[in-house]
Formats: structure tokens, C-alpha cells, sequence
């Protein structure tokens, strides 16, 4: 589940990089899913 949320947030963050849309909300996307990575691992 963690994993799917954070591969989502990944490609949208990719797919906002190529088309250019959203300017900061693109940027909120990577920190989201770094912030969820970082949570599971010291979580585990």
C-alpha cells in the first residue's frame, strides 16, 4: 500500500516535470513522497 502511494506520487511528480503543469504542486508531490519513503523506513 505504502509503496503504490509513494510510486503515485512519483509519476505524477515525473508527469509534471515533462508537461509543465502545476508549477509548485509538482514540487509538493516529490516532498509528499519522500516525506512517506523516509516515515516507512524508519517505521520498519
Amino acid at each position: 500500500m505504502l509503496w503504490t502511494i509513494v510510486g503515485t506520487l512519483l509519476t505524477l511528480w515525473i508527469y509534471g516535470l515533462i508537461s509543465g503543469l502545476a508549477g509548485n504542486l509538482i514540487h509538493l508531490l516529490l516532498v509528499l513522497a519522500v516525506a512517506v519513503l523516509v516515515f516507512y523506513v524508519v517505521t520498519s
